[in-house]
């Protein structure tokens, strides 16, 4: 199978460091300097926007991640975490669980994007077949 759940390392493991201790720098330094970050459908381009994003949607409301599952997914990484912190939490679950994509090359991220995820009647083992 192409998806088998691995340990949080490496990059990955550094940025979610550094998002729980609110490190605007130590964040910024896993990112490629072109990397993109895609966030509730808005897609930010590039490293002076996402030090922006980061520190105002991330360590400005205290934001925080903790993962519950760890995915390689051919070599993506798919971490789903419990998030948390001082954001509108209005219309939102009491456990906010997202899946964060992250795609790494030359241990740098290349990009992110955080999927509020609702479960799908398509999905293997939800009564589907496995055709």
């Amino acid at each position: 199978m192409a998806t088998t759940e691995i340990p949080l390392r490496g990059v990955v493991a550094d940025h979610v460091r550094a998002v729980n201790a609110f490190d605007v720098d130590a964040i910024m330094a896993t990112f490629a300097p072109d990397a993109y970050v895609n966030d509730n459908r808005r897609e930010i381009r590039g490293a002076a926007a996402i030090r922006r994003w980061v520190q105002k949607e991330m360590v400005g409301e205290h934001v925080t991640v903790e993962p519950v599952e760890v995915l390689d997914h051919y070599g993506d990484v798919v971490v789903r975490g419990r998030y948390d912190g001082d954001y509108d939490k209005s219309g939102l679950p009491e456990e906010l669980i997202m899946s964060n994509y992250f795609a790494i090359r030359d241990d740098r991220i290349v990009s992110l994007t955080v999927v509020f995820n609702q479960a799908s009647e398509y999905e293997y083992g939800n009564g589907a077949d496995a055709a």
